[in-house]
């Protein structure tokens, strides 16, 4: 339920959203005595850390570099990776004794339940006397220039907007509260996965004191195709294979999902990052393998077999009939040995270089993260404030920086939020 202005109307700090980076900014900003709220706008806290990672939780990665990185500034993010590293975040899990668990590519799990962090987060704040309002739609922010041990009660309808100062006030249109603070944290994540909370809000709030924003599109998102592939993939729906995806000079090898709409998986969702309307993608379907070379040798010792049965030893059977379909149907029945080399060695570059041109991705829906947000040349580096607007901060997903899949972006959002409290 929203609470009527049942607390206290000043804090020293105000954090907007109860996500990883506002919750973490919270905790670093209370253990240094600053007295902090917390607004969150959803009926629930830390809805992105419960439904991450099949309900684990990758909360971190081991090895984490700029180069996971992707911003308009890509040393933006150095300071604040070297600030709060992934062996800090492991301390607090493990202090907490919660059980977790290195899976491929470095990447750490939760290995029963991603509630097991946010409660660790939740216990943190608790501990030092956070205080938490779920529910709370915040769309008023205005920068004071009043004293606020002079004033007993702040009218937000009389405030005045875009002055400079470190005070703020913060409410609601319907006026149900009203809060003061001398710094205030934009921690509202971005436009991926609204029904979790995401929302351009931060954006706004950006604008509103005259910070730039960079172009913003959906990251770490399923590809869709609206040429023959879409029924291929249709057809295909719930095959998953390990391949190699390449796209504007980018490589990446995890497991590709055929779905209903295209394409996603793990491969899938970290190309999408680079790819662009209108782009090719290539994917290899048999990785470290020269599929001409191999389709050769089956000729000479297999000279008898079908194409198709050969293959179907490499790559899932639906899928083998998928590309024979493509590429072969003609000599679908014929025995390897009526094949010409030359016939084979293009089936083989083929299966090396599958080029499919998406129609485009599933958009913010079902985005795990928002590429793009708000400027990072306007934001020092070391502290996430704002370098015009003294007091405002921003941490997280909000800002132009982007982690690839594998624990990289909550990273950046533990990283971020304690820089953050370590000075708000």
């Amino acid at each position: 339920m929203k609470e009527t202005n049942t607390f206290s109307n000043k804090y020293d700090v105000v954090v907007l959203g109860a996500g990883a980076a506002g919750l973490m900014c919270a905790l670093t900003a209370a253990a240094r005595g600053r007295r902090v709220l917390v607004l969150e706008k959803s009926n629930k806290v830390g809805k992105k850390i419960l439904m991450s990672g099949g309900g684990r939780c990758n909360f971190t990665n081991q090895i984490v570099v700029p180069e996971n990185f992707i911003s308009e500034n890509p040393h933006f993010c150095i300071a604040a990776l070297n600030r709060y590293t992934p062996s800090d975040f492991i301390a607090m899990v493990e202090r907490y004794e919660i059980n977790y668990e290195e899976r491929k590519h470095n990447q750490l799990f939760c290995r029963d339940t991603a509630k097991d962090i946010l409660n660790m987060l939740l216990q943190e704040c608790e501990t030092q006397g956070v205080k938490i309002i779920d529910h709370c739609d915040v769309t008023t922010i205005s920068a004071l220039e009043v004293d606020l041990e002079e004033v007993e009660e702040i009218d937000l309808n009389t405030m005045p907007r875009y002055s400079l100062g470190g005070v703020y006030g913060v409410g609601d249109e319907e006026n149900i509260f009203k809060v003061s603070c001398h710094s205030l944290i934009i921690a509202t994540g971005a436009l991926s996965i609204p029904k979790l909370g995401g929302s351009g809000f931060g954006y706004e709030v950006a604008k509103q004191f005259s910070l730039a924003l960079t172009q913003r599109r959906a990251g770490l998102v399923p590809l869709m195709f609206s040429d023959y592939m879409k029924p291929i993939c249709e057809r295909l729906s719930g095959i998953a294979i390990e391949v190699d995806v390449h796209c504007n000079g980018q490589l990446f090898r995890e497991n590709m999902l055929f779905t209903h709409r295209g394409m996603s998986g793990p491969v899938i969702l970290q190309i999408s990052n680079y790819w662009r309307e209108g782009d090719e993608v290539s994917i290899d379907l048999l990785p470290d393998k020269d599929a001409s070379k191999l389709l050769l040798e089956f000729k000479h010792k297999y000279g008898s077999s079908l194409l198709r049965t050969l293959l179907a030893k490499q790559l899932p059977k639906a899928l083998v009939g998928e590309l024979q379909s493509l590429w072969w149907q003609e000599y679908a029945d014929l025995p390897l040995r009526e094949f010409s080399d030359k016939q084979l060695i293009e089936i083989g570059k083929k299966i090396n270089q599958w080029v499919l041109k998406p129609s485009g991705t599933e958009g913010y829906r079902t985005a795990e993260v928002t590429l793009g947000g708000v400027d990072t040349n306007g934001i020092s580096s070391k502290t996430m404030e704002a370098k015009i607007q003294p007091g405002l901060y921003f941490v997280g997903e909000v800002l132009d920086v982007s982690g690839h899949l594998g624990g990289f972006n909550f990273q950046w959002a533990w990283a971020s939020g304690y820089s953050a409290g370590l000075v708000c």
